[in-house]
This record gives C-alpha cells, sequence and structure tokens, in this order.
C-alpha cells in the first residue's frame, strides 16, 4: 500500500496528540495510544541517511527503516541473508557475488535491483558520482577495500576487493551497508537525512525537529509486516525526564537506563532486559600536543582514575572494568592476558614527576548523554576528582551530543586534551581501525581524534583485516592490544552490559548484541 500524505498528516496529528498527553513529567495515569510504539531515545538524531551518520543513537532508527544486502541473525553478530538471497565469495576472498531478492520496492515506490545497489556504494566511495556531494560518509571506511561493484544482470551484484577483507560481510549488515533509495536522494539531494525511502519494515512519516520521529508499518514488506502500526522516537536527552516519562507512561521504550533508576522498573509494570554485546567506554587524550603527547602522562591518568568506584559506585555495576581497546565480548580475538591499569595514584605521581608534568592543566569534554556513554555527567566529575588528587588540574566544557560529536570528531588539537567517548562495534577491526591508526586521523575522514601513531599498530591492523584465517586474526588483535595498552593513548574505562525497559503493554521485544532496536516483531497492547 502506498504512503499517502493523508496518512502522514494522520499520524503527525496522533503524534501531536501523544506529546500534548505526555509532557515532560506526565501524569501518572498517562497512556501511550494502542499499536503504536513510544521509544525514548538518548538524543534528537543527526540525520536518518544511514550513509552519513556514526551514531548508535540513529542508528536504532535507521535499522527499522532500511534494509542491507545482509542482516545479523537475532541474537547474535552472525550474518544472514536479508536483501541479498545467497552469496558466493571467490577461491581467494576478492570477489562476492549476491543474488539479490525480487520483487522488492523501496517506500517511495521505486524497484530495488542490482543497479540500485550500484547506485548506493557508488555515491559513498566514487568522489565524481553526481551525488557523492549529498555526504560526507565517514564511515566509507567500512567499504575502502572495493575496487569495483558491478550489476551482472537486474538481480545480480558483484563487488570486487581490492585484496580479501576479513570483516566485509559484517560491515554490509552494519548501518553504513543499508541501501537507501537512488531516486529519493535525486529527488531531495542533501536534504535526503530528513525526508528518508528505504526497504525496511516502517517507512518515514514525519520528523519534527527536537520533537519526534515518526515511522508507519509498511504493509508491503518483504519479511512480513510488524506488529505495530507506528513508532515514535522521542528525543528526550535528560536521563531523568526519560525515567520519569517511563514511570507515568509517557512512553513504551526507554533506551540507556541510568543505572541508579535501574532499580525503579522492577514491579510488574516494567520489564528490564539487559544484552552484553561489544562495548567501549573510553577516555580519548590528546597524544599530539600538550600534556599527553607524552606516553608516561598518558599512562599516569590510566593509573589515576579509580575505574573500579566508577564501575561499581557511579555505574551501580552495569559494566566491567575495561583493560584495553578490544571489548571482552569479541571472545575469539581478545586478549585474556591483559590485566586492567591498577587503581595506583603514587604510581601516577612517580609517572608525572619522570615527565615533569606535575600541577599540568587539561581541558576536557564531556556529553550531557549520548550513545553508549551511560552517565557521562557524574562519570566526568568522578575522573575530574581522581585526576586532581595526583596533581592535574582539570577543567570540564559540556556539550549536548550532537555539539560534542561536532567539537571531538575533527580532532582535539587546539581544543582539548582530553574528550569522553564510547563505541558500539560489530568487528575487532572496526574501533582499532577507524580510531587508532595512522591513517585515521580526522583530516583525512578518520575517528583518531587523539592523533595516536604507532607504525606497528598500523601494520598489524592492516595484516589483520586481509587475515581470512581467523585463528591467525586473532593472534594480530591480541598483539595490537599488548602495544596500544602499552601506549595508553586512552583511558580505558568500562564495558557495558546495554540495557533497556519497557511497559508491561510491551510484546517481543528484546535487545540485540549490535545494539540496534530491532522493532519489527514487537507488538504494542
Amino acid at each position: 500500500m502506498a504512503f499517502t500524505s493523508t496518512t502522514r498528516r494522520g499520524f503527525g496529528v496522533l503524534a501531536a496528540t501523544l506529546l500534548a498527553s505526555s509532557a515532560l513529567v506526565a501524569p501518572a495515569n498517562a497512556q501511550t495510544p494502542p499499536g503504536v510504539l513510544v521509544v525514548g531515545q538518548i538524543a534528537e538524531p543527526q540525520a536518518l541517511d544511514p550513509h552519513a551518520v556514526t551514531a548508535v543513537n540513529d542508528f536504532r532508527i535507521l535499522m527499522n527503516v532500511y534494509d542491507g544486502l545482509v542482516r545479523y541473525a537475532s541474537g547474535t553478530l552472525e550474518v544472514e541473508p536479508a536483501l541479498a538471497e545467497s552469496w558466493d565469495i571467490s577461491d581467494d576472498g576478492t570477489v562476492y557475488t549476491f543474488n539479490l531478492r525480487e520483487g522488492v520496492t523501496f517506500h517511495d515506490g521505486s524497484a530495488f535491483d542490482a543497479e540500485a545497489v550500484v547506485w548506493n556504494f557508488e555515491r559513498m566511495l566514487n568522489e565524481d558520482h553526481p551525488y557523492h556531494e549529498t555526504g560526507p560518509f565517514p564511515l566509507s571506511f567500512f567499504f575502502s577495500a572495493i575496487e569495483t561493484v558491478e550489476a551482472l544482470d537486474a538481480n545480480t551484484v558483484q563487488f570486487t576487493l581490492n585484496e580479501p577483507y576479513a570483516p566485509f560481510l559484517s560491515n554490509l549488515a552494519y548501518p553504513t551497508g543499508l541501501i537507501v533509495s537512488p531516486a529519493a536522494v535525486m529527488e531531495h539531494g542533501s536534504d535526503f537525512g530528513r525526508n528518508p525511502s528505504g526497504t525496511g519494515p516502517f517507512q518515514f512519516a514525519e520528523w519534527r525537529s527536537n520533537e519526534r520521529v515518526v515511522v508507519t508499518r509498511n504493509e508491503n514488506y518483504w519479511d512480513g509486516t510488524a506488529g505495530t502500526e507506528a513508532v515514535i522516537f522521542r528525543p528526550i536527552t535528560d536521563a531523568n525526564t526519560r525515567v520519569a516519562e517511563m514511570l507515568s507512561g509517557g512512553i513504551d521504550v526507554m533506551v540507556e537506563v541510568p543505572p541508579v533508576a535501574v532499580s525503579q522498573f522492577q514491579g510488574d509494570a516494567h520489564m528490564v532486559h539487559e544484552q552484553a554485546g561489544p562495548h567501549l567506554w573510553f577516555l580519548i587524550l590528546n597524544a599530539k600536543e600538550g600534556p599527553f603527547a607524552d606516553k608516561r602522562v598518558r599512562q599516569a591518568a590510566n593509573y589515576a582514575i579509580n575505574k573500579e568506584a566508577l564501575v561499581n559506585d557511579v555505574l551501580e555495576g552495569t559494566a566491567t572494568i575495561a583493560a584495553g581497546p578490544t571489548p571482552p565480548a569479541f571472545a575469539w580475538a581478545y586478549n585474556e592476558e591483559l590485566e586492567p591499569y591498577p587503581f595506583n595514584p603514587d604510581r601516577a605521581r612517580e609517572l608525572l614527576a619522570e615527565a615533569d608534568a606535575e600541577g599540568a592543566s587539561l581541558t576536557f569534554f564531556v556529553t550531557e548523554g549520548g550513545s553508549g556513554m551511560l552517565d557521562p555527567i557524574p562519570m566526568g566529575t568522578a575522573i575530574q576528582a581522581d585526576l586532581a588528587a595526583v596533581g592535574f588540574d582539570v577543567t570540564i566544557e559540556t556539550y549536548e551530543w550532537n555539539t560534542f560529536l561536532g567539537r571531538v570528531n575533527p580532532g582535539l588539537e587546539g581544543q582539548a586534551d582530553m574528550a569522553q567517548m564510547a563505541w558500539m562495534t560489530n568487528d575487532p577491526d572496526t574501533l582499532p581501525f577507524l580510531a587508532l591508526r595512522t591513517d585515521a586521523f580526522p583530516d583525512v575522514g578518520g575517528f583518531n581524534s587523539g592523533y595516536y601513531s604507532n607504525p606497528e599498530v598500523d601494520a598489524l591492523l592492516e595484516a589483520a583485516r586481509v587475515e581470512t584465517d581467523q585463528e591467525e586474526r586473532a593472534r594480530l588483535y591480541r598483539e595490537m592490544q599488548v602495544i596500544v595498552q602499552e601506549d595508553a593513548p586512552w583511558v580505558f574505562v568500562a564495558n557495558w552490559m546495554q540495557n533497556a525497559v519497557t511497559s508491561d503493554a510491551v510484546e517481543n521485544f528484546q535487545l540485540e548484541p549490535s545494539f540496534f532496536l530491532l522493532l519489527k516483531d514487537v507488538v504494542k497492547n
């Protein structure tokens, strides 16, 4: 069934009515409409173009509007068919041939076919493509190994890589690999991010800035119709307000429950969901200039911060102490021999004295909230106190999440000495390749905002991503972890167990190790 302007207006009225009935602190008897799922998000999305965004906050919406060629099987990070029904890989690991699902259309009515797939990847990767300027595409790094992508016929697309690339299928399942409607991009240009069109179980209806994003059920979805008529994503940046809305019935689902609030949802009216996943909460240190250009000072910061107190007291036991740059959820690649930096203020003071850095002044960027950031302001103030106790003079600057990303992602040079950050990733390659390599400095499109550089780490990461033997690939990652922990480009703080809470009207909800929200099968009574 085509999505009409009348339907769009109808859901706009519905959403407005809903918001009127649940103000910032809704009355105790507030109820959301049956068949409409209301999700309390942590922030306003940056855009609804999957190729142009990087935050899980945005991905939680996008995964319900778009499909990729492949997807993660429910409850795992294993890849299964989606828009591609099957695929073949050449013996040398450089040619992937996908057989596409027939009869699928984008929400705007245009056809999904091999030419649409080619168009998507050329838009991201080819600077001469007429719609490349609708970017930037910050995670196109994921597909840097693609040499050519060709439509062999309407239902067959072939990718040729410049070398074997172990994370390729996993990266295709990530939001950067989602397939957008070429016709919609051509119609809306740089405004496509506010006028999205995919092939997913829900289709875009409305976006009112700082109020809501509304998506409605795609009645012609190739994988069966969704269990709810619509989903309303509400940005509620203040965690206490999200808690109040959840308790009062103004929202049906709340993501990233503050650790101190989890106990408030233990009764029959709510269900708390938890799911381990590959998450790392860390501090980026500016290794290019200032005190943290000296490795000893970076190590001192790791010794100075009481991570056990952060995990147990601030995060209420909802996370574990991180030992290095790779989350333990990647069990096959994780170096279990690594021990976290112990809390040792005396050792921190010794290192600062050796580096002649006692009393060093630090500017510390802290966010009000954001994807996977847990409880960032209490975390930031506790870290500030720990660093002050060993002699650092720390000034905190606090920013709203999207503003924060706009300050941190371009690099800390000339701005700050350290910044909070969290990543939820799909492969052991992703975070270090995008944020620790020399070739991932911000000025070339990467996320190495602290300018860490070690040629040995670069070589290990390059070797690991072309290694098709998983045991050897794991050995390379484990070796990388040892070096990075010693170099201390970050303060390794915590690995989180993600959580969410749902009302008793919500059925079939589950969290995914990918950290995405997959809402097609959720039923709202």
